[in-house]
């Protein structure tokens, strides 16, 4: 059975993730990228604490597509490193059907 999958990642700014986000729904990797902008972070990189703004990224897929999702986004990402967490969740049928549907899998039911 098709289990959906949701991807947080994070972009320097909106365009680069829509331009991505586009890319990915074109493949039919992702049926859905929501860009959610003005946030502010506090990481740790290269051994020192840094501030920046950014963009959260939630991508809308199915676990099958995990592997080439997650290789698709690495090779466009513009950060060097960047943060993508892929968690499993739940979906109403309706919403498991249209992401199936979009992305190319077989009936959920």
């Amino acid at each position: 059975m098709e289990r959906p999958l949701l991807v947080y990642t994070t972009f320097p700014d909106a365009e680069a993730a829509l331009a991505v986000g586009e890319a990915l729904v074109r493949e039919r990797l992702a049926a859905c990228l929501n860009v959610l902008p003005g946030m502010r972070s506090v990481y740790a990189w290269k051994g020192a604490v840094e501030r920046g703004e950014e963009v959260v990224a939630l991508i809308k897929s199915r676990e099958a597509l995990a592997e080439p999702l997650v290789a698709a986004l690495k090779a466009r990402h513009p950060y060097e490193t960047p943060v993508i967490l892929t968690l499993p969740a739940g979906a109403d049928p309706a919403t498991l059907a249209w992401l199936v549907a979009e992305t190319g899998g077989t009936n959920p039911a």
